[in-house]
């Protein structure tokens, strides 16, 4: 009876889904309400033929494999939890794997989803380049695959990509430094580091070329200065996005350029977990005054950071926006028809260009995370507290 019952919850949120646009910042709410019981043996026929039709819907969608990184970061457990409860929303079966980060654990997850009779994968890979032959097995048995804001690499398995558009994230966080510190107008020098993310994934690449376009005019010019060097992406990336990793750099960056006192004015960080990294050791390790620090993800911690005033900005990429475009696509697939895009240039997997579906990202600060934030049901106030 749970199931059936489920089964109409579900085929009724599937109109809501199907309509909600991935620029759009509401999400879709599946309630349920306590039914009257009712004496009449139509009503109760009625209500068996519904359920039983529901049913059905679903078990037609097919079954979906969803892989996810890890659950390590907070970003990716929304991700996938989205994801899963859009797509049985939409009447389709989900398995979702965690991979903790180890690309062995994800490879033998695909590779058991395609064996246990998956119609289609959406993959958030952990390194885009180490796919290639459970993927191959997946083009072998015709099974459609979806890029999920990571770009698998040199795949020719890959179909479609949904992600937000990771150049224009980079681009903001520049600006975000250029207005902050009011680089058009302002003298300087202006003290920098730089924290990048995994050089595995692809997106860290789009987010740091995206921030140095926009800021490397004012590093030539001298307005912008690195005390410790490391510019290039090689020596900014950070392994796995790691906290601790990103923690343990910035402690030696500031022993080793900022311990006499040298003021530092801005921290360049990709993403929420680095940027997490870099404010635990100024914590620890810095007494000067705090300065700007970029973010990605919008992370409870994060948040929690940028009301203390301890994070200035971080980039708010909307999964339930992603997960509503990626069912659309799922649909569309699942159809025999043509997935939407919006992108059919940028994104170049080595084996040619990907069709691909970016979503807008928006940055949030101290003055608008609220409404972005908690007005949209993303977080509630008691999460933030």
């Amino acid at each position: 009876m749970k199931k059936r019952l489920l089964s109409v919850i579900l085929a009724t949120a599937l109109t809501g889904v199907m309509l909600a646009g991935c620029g759009s910042s509401s999400t879709t709410e599946t309630t349920s309400s306590t039914q009257t019981e009712t004496t009449t043996q139509d009503t109760a026929t009625d209500t068996k033929d519904t359920t039983d039709a529901a049913t059905d819907t679903a078990a037609a969608g097919g079954l979906v494999g969803v892989a996810m990184p890890t659950k390590d970061l907070q970003r990716w457990n929304q991700d996938g939890e989205n994801m899963k409860a859009q797509l049985e929303a939409a009447g389709y079966e989900v398995d979702l794997q965690y991979a903790s980060n180890d690309v062995a654990t994800q490879v033998s997850q695909i590779e058991n989803m395609i064996s246990n009779g998956c119609k289609l994968l959406v993959v958030a890979s952990i390194d885009g380049n180490s796919l290639g032959t459970p993927l191959q097995a997946a083009k072998d048995a015709n099974i459609p695959v979806i890029a999920y804001d990571r770009l698998i690499m040199n795949s020719d398995a890959v179909s479609y990509y949904a992600t937000f558009d990771n150049y224009m994230v980079g681009t903001k966080q520049g600006e975000y430094i250029v207005d902050a510190l009011d680089l058009d107008n302002a003298a300087g020098p202006f003290n920098m580091e730089i924290f990048t993310g995994d050089p595995g994934d692809n997106n860290a690449n789009y987010f740091y070329g995206g921030a140095m376009d926009v800021l490397n005019p004012y590093i030539e010019a001298g307005k912008l200065v690195v005390k410790s060097g490391s510019k290039d992406f090689a020596d900014v990336a950070t392994a796995n996005w790691s906290t601790e990793t990103a923690q343990s750099r910035m402690e030696a960056i500031l022993s080793s350029y900022y311990a006499d006192g040298t003021k530092l004015d801005v921290v360049l960080c990709s993403n929420d977990s680095t940027a997490l990294g870099v404010e635990n050791a100024l914590d620890a390790n810095y007494t000067g005054e705090w300065p700007v620090i970029t973010g990605q993800d919008c992370d409870m911690a994060n948040v929690k950071n940028m009301i203390a005033g301890k994070q200035s900005m971080s980039i708010f990429k909307d999964t339930r926006d992603l997960a509503t475009q990626v069912v659309k696509m799922v649909d569309a697939v699942m159809t025999g028809s043509t997935a939407p895009v919006n992108d059919t240039e940028s994104y170049d997997n080595g084996t040619g260009i990907i069709p691909s579906y970016l979503c807008e990202p928006v940055f949030a600060d101290k003055d608008n995370y609220k409404e972005l934030l908690i007005d949209s049901g993303y977080y509630t106030e008691a999460d933030l507290q």
